[in-house]
């Protein structure tokens, strides 16, 4: 065998290396393939004045068909990783991976640059440490947990992500590309705002003009988005004790000055206290994280205050369709006379929590200021993605999603309070008219960040609810149960695990 034979094989058997790891039976074969092989250039391995194995060579090492090796090879051509040399065959685009790689640097300029007295330290200039906040921790593997009883997620629904592939698939033709293509600066997908003002607020019980709704990433982002236009060092915002802690940290980062209103069955406490506050915010559908929903009374008591005493309310509405017991409560922005209220909602936590989408509805001049801010945080959402969502709401997809999630999470809510009252009848479970969780009371003596670890040794994800309380003498005995990610058939066999472990503490 000549020296040239030689060379080539061990040059072949290095870019084969690449492909030892099994490639996923889930994923597209072609771009699995040419994700490996744009590892391999780049890394070096294959040189510069060769040409890359012929189709029929390489396919044969590493098992796939010669076409799908031809197809790869064109499309690393397109995305400019090789070039196509008449009669000789596939070529590394040299010039394309100095780009990439960016390794031409000035010889010159690495003697004239000094060499560094001070050590980096990033955290000596940061104006603010967000790391040290307290949050809600949510393992990423619980899936892997045998009963999820976490909050926040939801079980698949493969009827909504077939219907969404669709509304994806039907937003990337040639009728609808032209509305995400292109920046739209500051604007939102007006498909997506008609959708909005006529399919969803009117189950919320109010009217807005288009100026009076933007789009945001999330509820979490518009929170973030209003605590910014509002919030600064020596404004007191008021809120909810237990509490969305999220939100708080956002008021806290921006130098807000807290005061907290105990919360019961009727929802957040209104007296005269608040007098003073700068911004209220609740979450009086399903309260953050008790469940509970706030009274009729303390909400037209609470917008009195607010025109009294000159404050504005944010009302977070992250999980209004989910009632299952009565009629749907209005929301806070339908009694609101004077703009006061700045409904912040969801359109992506019942369906895909990782969607990110929510939309604010607001005071046009509110929105006016909102939309500006936006502009220079991320200019907008992906146009795409409001597209997308505008098709899924407008063929009736997210009303026919939501009635699915009703059904399923109504049978579960019911369930888990008989479970609680069977295996748990030493624990005081807050009643709710709907949602996907449960505020449970432990008796007392019973550390809920003990139980959390011994449960979670156990298969059983559950949470504390210690981090949900501002006070110092907050009660150490609160756990909250989300049930919507936990498949119904593990309910029972969880929570009476769940017992056994709480009676081992007791004992």
């Amino acid at each position: 065998m000549g020296t040239g034979a030689v060379f080539a094989l061990r040059e072949i058997q290095m870019l084969t290396t690449y492909f030892d790891k099994p490639l996923d039976p889930c994923r597209r074969l072609q771009h699995q393939i040419q994700e490996r092989l744009i590892e391999a250039i780049l890394d070096g391995v294959w040189p510069l004045h060769e040409p890359l194995p012929a189709t029929r060579v390489f396919s044969r090492q590493i098992n796939v068909s010669r076409n799908t090796v031809a197809i790869v090879y064109e499309r690393l051509v397109e995305d400019g990783y090789l070039k196509s040399v008449n009669r000789r065959g596939y070529f590394i685009n040299e010039r394309h991976i100095r780009e990439q790689l960016n390794i031409r640097i000035d010889d010159h300029a690495k003697e004239i640059l000094p060499r560094s007295k001070h050590p980096f330290d990033p955290g000596a200039l940061m104006t603010r440490h967000y790391s040290d906040q307290e949050n809600i921790h949510k393992p990423a593997d619980w899936q892997s947990f045998d009963f999820p009883f976490i909050f926040g997620q939801l079980s698949p629904d493969k009827t909504s992500v077939a219907r969404w592939r669709d509304c994806v698939r039907l937003a990337g033709t040639a009728q609808h590309a032209p509305t995400w293509i292109g920046d739209l600066v500051d604007r939102d997908d007006p498909m997506l705002v008609d959708q909005i003002i006529r399919r969803m607020l009117p189950q919320r019980g109010f009217r807005a003009d288009p100026d009076e709704i933007l789009i945001t990433v999330g509820a979490q982002n518009a929170l973030f988005m209003v605590a910014h236009m509002f919030c600064r060092p020596g404004i007191r915002v008021d809120i909810e004790e237990p509490g969305y802690v999220d939100a708080r940290n956002i008021f806290q980062a921006l130098g807000a000055e807290i005061r907290h209103h105990r919360v019961d069955s009727n929802g957040m406490r209104v007296g005269d206290d608040l007098e003073g506050a700068r911004l209220v915010y609740v979450t009086p559908g399903h309260q953050s994280p008790t469940n509970v929903t706030m009274s009729m009374e303390r909400r037209l008591r609470l917008l009195a205050q607010a025109e009294t005493n000159d404050f504005i309310i944010l009302e977070d509405d992250y999980e209004h369709e989910l009632n299952f017991v009565g009629a749907q409560k209005p929301s806070l922005r339908s009694f609101d006379r004077t703009g006061r209220v700045i409904h912040v909602a969801s359109l992506s936590k019942a369906l895909f929590p990782g969607l990110r989408l929510g939309f604010i509805a607001a005071d046009r001049r509110i929105i006016r200021e909102l939309r500006a801010l936006r502009r220079l945080m991320y200019r907008h959402p992906s146009a795409l993605d409001q597209r997308a969502m505008a098709i899924f709401l407008s063929e009736g997809q997210y009303d026919s999603h939501i009635r699915r999630q009703r059904k399923i999470l109504s049978q579960k809510w019911k369930k888990i309070f008989k479970l609680i009252e069977t295996h748990l009848p030493a624990c005081e479970a807050t009643v709710t008219t709907g949602g996907s969780g449960v505020w449970i009371r432990l008796p007392d003596g019973i550390r809920a960040m003990e139980l959390q670890a011994l449960a979670a040794r156990h298969g059983i994800l559950i949470e504390a609810g210690d981090i949900h309380y501002l006070s110092p003498q907050k009660p150490r005995n609160r756990i909250r149960l989300g049930f919507g990610a936990v498949a119904e058939e593990k309910m029972e066999p969880g929570i009476r695990r769940l017992a056994e472990l709480l009676a081992q503490i007791a004992s």
